[in-house]
């Protein structure tokens, strides 16, 4: 038995500690938000934050996350009240398929917390997760912007 705190919430759960927290989150704690994109932690749509550190799941192994705080986009914002990355993606619209964009909001927020007013190598150093799309451009400007207001 692992106890996890996801989201605010304790969790114990009966899982092997080799298993990746990204299937651990999806399947036994039916957080669905966080998507699996490569496996081997290289395109972030994984991306959770531990203790505030962004991580990517896919490769993250549960053991290593008990007795730690994870937070997923679930915990982020809501429809009422979205974070300001959440305003901001909107604002700039940013997604277009939409699959990476839970990992790279919480890439977002985890270089705000970090940096509060990031500059266009800040952005680009800290946000190594990987768009379809090609959306980096409204990326860095929605960044920028989330900054602005939390400021």
């Amino acid at each position: 038995m692992i106890s996890l705190k996801i989201n605010s919430r304790e969790h114990l759960l009966d899982v092997e500690p080799d298993m990746p927290l990204l299937w651990v989150l999806r399947e036994e704690a039916q957080l669905r938000g966080t998507k699996f994109g490569c496996g081997i932690g290289m395109c972030g749509a994984c991306t959770v934050h531990v203790d505030g550190q962004a991580v990517r799941s896919c490769s993250y192994p549960v053991s290593a996350a008990a007795g730690k705080s994870i937070e997923t986009i679930e915990s982020l914002g809501t429809i009422d009240a979205p974070h300001a990355v959440q305003k901001a993606w909107i604002e700039h619209q940013v997604p277009q398929c939409g699959y990476c964009q839970s990992g790279m909001q919480m890439a977002a927020v985890a270089l705000l917390n970090d940096n509060p007013q990031p500059n266009d190598q800040d952005i680009d150093k800290a946000m190594t997760n990987l768009c379809r799309c090609g959306t980096y451009d409204r990326i860095r400007e929605a960044i920028k912007s989330a900054a602005r207001e939390i400021s």
